[in-house]
């Protein structure tokens, strides 16, 4: 293997070099965190407004998941789990020494590409679903508003705190447990994206709120972890969220609702 490919680092944390174009500034830590930051405050606002008593009812499962660790480590603080993810990104930031200015029509950018990829993964699951050739037709849900909106607010803390799980935490975990084996960093990245999908998709299917395990939903569920790594690794945290979210938002409210 080639001097270039060795130095070659998918997660390693790198002095700030310069403003840089769009395409770079928003894979910055610093505009994923606020990119990420509305989104936040809406789902933590949404899980007490329409959670009520019952949080758990509205939270969603890999929110559920850290928290519960959390509160079994003795940290029972409710905020606690948004303060980590906002803080890990800020210490990142700091840690990469980066510029503190972005430009507004970076945000703009990172909201088009979320869209514009979230609608690619609707292509690519109608496509699975054609290759499955199910004969079931999806059974539409009627609720009012109340209950969309807080269906929605789950949805969004999905493409939070899954990303956060899967992509921000065990990709590196998977990258840097195959870099021990010594593959080369490219290799290493490339390899790790299979277990952390693997997981992904799995982890819909354990649990109180666990769905039927079915090999349509378990296959794309896998080609969606596929996917949303590789936009992790090549576009950043932020987008990837922003995809899953408005991905979720887009089959599990508007095309099932109205099916």
């Amino acid at each position: 293997m080639g001097s270039r490919e060795t130095s070659t680092n998918y997660f390693a944390i790198s002095p700030y070099k310069g403003e840089g174009d769009y395409w770079k500034q928003a894979k910055r830590p610093l505009a994923c965190l606020l990119f990420l930051l509305p989104l936040l405050a809406i789902y933590e606002w949404g899980v007490v407004r329409y959670g009520g008593g019952q949080p758990e009812s509205v939270r969603n499962g890999a929110d559920f998941w850290m928290r519960s660790w959390l509160q079994y480590a003795g940290f029972s603080f409710e905020l606690l789990l948004p303060c980590i993810v906002l803080s890990g990104l800020l210490c990142w930031h700091l840690a990469s020494r980066q510029s503190w200015r972005i430009s507004g029509g970076t945000f703009a950018g990172m909201l088009a590409e979320s869209l514009l990829f979230a609608f690619g993964l609707v292509v690519i699951g109608q496509v699975t679903d054609l290759v499955f050739q199910r004969i079931e037709t999806p059974v539409a849900m009627s609720m009012d508003g109340t209950s969309r909106a807080s269906v929605a607010v789950t949805y969004i803390g999905a493409g939070i705190y899954e990303e956060v799980m899967f992509r921000l935490c065990l990709l590196p975990i998977c990258f840097g447990g195959f870099r021990l084996l010594k593959l080369s960093p490219r290799w290493s990245a490339a390899l790790a994206v299979i277990p952390s999908s693997l997981v992904f998709s799995l982890a819909h299917y354990v649990g109180a709120a666990a769905e039927p395990f079915e090999m349509f939903t378990f296959t794309f569920r896998v080609i969606a972890g596929l996917f949303f790594a590789a936009l992790f690794v090549t576009r950043g945290f932020g987008i990837t969220v922003g995809c899953h979210a408005v991905y979720d938002l887009l089959v599990g409210i508007i095309l099932e609702f109205h099916a």
